[in-house]
């Protein structure tokens, strides 16, 4: 397994980490909504109490409709660990079901229904090439405190890497807190993987003229002393969903819908979070649709099966795609096929557990000391 340079961890890629992927028996791959429907309704059934389903915000209908909880990645997480059921089936991608795994019972199993659902923003940002980074970066600011933070939308080893390094995590809805937390305990942020969340960040706290942006593909871009200078160094990632969207597709809905509100998610560029009329993570977007007035439109930017959503959950609300046509749906988030969770509940009744996520003791422990740190801002 690869040393690290600078961290007591032993990791490895998550394309090895995760390499345990279970094809789908071809009995299972031309079920119809129909049947499928009722055969994990069945399922629920017989597991009874030992069942809890999570539904991500961006899985489609048919996934959704089966869960008993539908949300962002850290209140599902939160469920989970509330719940006692040992059974926990995670409708997301893989760092979400790993912190689910980090802040639930020891007793309590986390299975992903594909192991291919992998968020590729969480992939731009693996810790043995932050650890790489990190090595250059602190090198060349030696005088200089440099406190990590890594967006929840990360790998485990990532958060572990970032407690280890005196860092935390945050979430869309507290980073700025973060970074205060950061300011407090040393000279700079090296803020990862979602550059874009980075940056309106920092212009929140005032700080557009402080930042660089480190590009770990880009060998003629800017070395580590120059970054380093900066206060606040963006990770090159980013989501892409969120980085679809531009100034003109908010321009053309203010166009052919005079009365609109757009609300967009911070992962967007900086010039579309300027543009629009709230911003806020896939909680604050589902929050403003509720609280909205009958007959409101509200335009909205972030992964399509959230709008679809909420267009059938508020049909009192005109509920548009930010982008129109041009909107896709998460491909990491697509991974999870219905037949997949009908296979992983049938297989739990047949007392298989596949597809399960355990997160090395060690890289728990520091993950879950970076979770925390998060409680505190």
């Amino acid at each position: 397994m690869p040393q690290m340079e600078t961290a007591t961890l032993d990791t490895d890629l998550s394309l090895f980490k995760y390499d345990n992927l279970e094809q789908l028996p071809p009995r299972y791959r031309e079920l119809s909504e129909g049947e499928r429907a009722e055969r994990i309704d069945a399922a629920r059934e017989a597991l009874g109490d030992d069942l809890l389903i999570l539904g991500h915000n961006y899985q489609r209908r048919e996934i959704v409709e089966h869960a008993d909880f539908v949300g962002d990645s850290y209140a599902l997480s939160k469920h989970a660990a509330a719940a006692d059921a040992p059974y926990v089936v995670f409708c997301g991608v893989t760092f979400m079901a790993e912190s689910a795994d980090v802040i639930t019972d020891d007793s309590q199993t986390v299975l992903l229904p594909s192991m291919e659902a992998s968020c590729p923003m969480a992939g731009m940002a693996e810790a043995l090439q932050v650890d790489a980074a990190w090595a250059e970066i602190t090198g060349a600011a030696p005088e200089q405190e440099i406190v990590p933070i890594t967006y929840m939308n990360s790998y485990a080893d990532l958060k572990a890497f970032c407690a280890e390094q005196g860092g935390l995590v945050c979430t869309s809805s507290n980073a700025h807190r973060a970074f205060e937390w950061a300011f407090e305990r040393g000279d700079k942020v090296l803020f990862l993987p979602d550059k874009h969340l980075g940056e309106n960040t920092a212009h929140r706290l005032g700080m557009d003229d402080e930042t660089a942006v480190w590009d770990p593909w880009d060998p003629e871009g800017k070395g580590a002393a120059a970054v380093a200078d900066a206060d606040v160094v963006l990770w090159d990632g980013y989501c892409q969903v969120h980085e679809r969207f531009r100034v003109e597709h908010v321009e053309r809905v203010r166009e052919e819908h005079p009365d609109a509100n757009v609300v967009v998610h911070p992962e967007c560029r900086r010039e579309v979070v300027e543009s629009a009329d709230v911003v806020g993570s896939t909680a604050t977007i589902t929050e403003t649709v509720e609280d909205a007035a009958p007959g409101e439109t509200w335009a909205i930017g972030t992964e399509i099966h959230l709008a679809e959503h909420l267009a059938r959950w508020h049909p009192e609300v005109d509920v548009l795609p930010l982008c129109g046509d041009a909107c896709m749906d998460c491909n990491a988030m697509r991974q999870i096929d219905p037949n997949y969770l009908t296979w992983v509940l049938e297989g739990l009744i047949e007392g298989e557990e596949r597809n399960a996520i355990e997160v090395a003791p060690r890289e728990k422990e520091l993950a879950g000391i970076a979770l925390d740190r998060m409680l505190e801002v």
